[in-house]
């Protein structure tokens, strides 16, 4: 999502300014990282994403007039495939209807606000690499909703299409992204370089129409390819 050029772009969108301001005193030490601008509502988050295209936008959820949920369901409707701004929910709120409507809304990541400099400085770099970040204890609440039975079934039968447009060792990868294996992991599980693995992995998300690892794991339980304690 971005060259080793430039630093990765970020914006900030919360309505509490010392918060802001306690997100750019961690993000600006970093060589890496640059705080392009900061927003203090939904609406004015969505208009500067437009404006600035910034790799990453760390988004609060409740905020004045167009919350951030509202907001990302916009940011992520405006860009179609890879290469847009990428959004991680923060909140100081660990609730399950949060989570869940942050992905699908779109999002690519999803931390509390509890923890430490290091794993929000990490997660920018994750989600600016194109991939999505959902801790293990998150995939479990994931897995427990998306695999109930009942209204999947439409969706099983509408995603159906676009997995039978996966060669088998694409669907190998889609099992094993959804069960949380990283690239290294998933090379040494099926002996293949990790550039190879890579490269599937975007195959993957491209023909499922995905945006990255976090919606895939969403798909494969919500479809049925993989099943909890499978």
């Amino acid at each position: 999502m971005t060259g080793a050029d430039r630093p990765i772009r970020v914006l900030l969108a919360d309505d509490q300014h010392l918060v802001r301001t306690g997100f750019r005193v961690i993000l600006e030490v970093e060589d890496d990282i640059e705080v392009v601008g900061e927003a203090a509502d939904g609406e004015r988050a969505v208009a500067m994403t437009r404006a600035l295209r910034p790799d990453v936008v760390l988004m609060d959820v409740e905020m004045p007039g167009v919350d951030g949920l509202a907001a990302t369901r916009r940011i992520t409707a405006e860009q179609e495939g890879p290469g847009g701004s990428a959004v991680l929910i923060l909140t100081t709120f660990d609730r399950d209807d949060y989570l869940f409507a942050a992905l699908r809304a779109g999002a690519s990541g999803f931390l509390l606000k509890n923890g430490t400099p290091e794993a929000l400085v990490e997660a920018i770099r994750v989600l600016a690499r194109g991939d999505g970040l959902l801790a293990p204890e998150l995939t479990r609440r994931v897995i427990a909703t998306f695999a109930r039975p009942g209204d999947a079934a439409g969706a099983a039968v509408s995603g159906q299409a676009a997995l039978d447009e996966l060669t088998p060792r694409e669907r190998e990868v889609l099992v094993l992204v959804a069960r949380g294996a990283s690239n290294g992991e998933i090379a040494a599980e099926l002996h293949l370089g990790e550039a190879t693995v890579k490269t599937h992995v975007s195959r993957v998300l491209a023909k499922l129409g995905l945006r990255d690892r976090v919606q895939a794991v969403v798909f494969a339980y919500e479809h049925g390819v993989v099943r909890p304690g499978g």
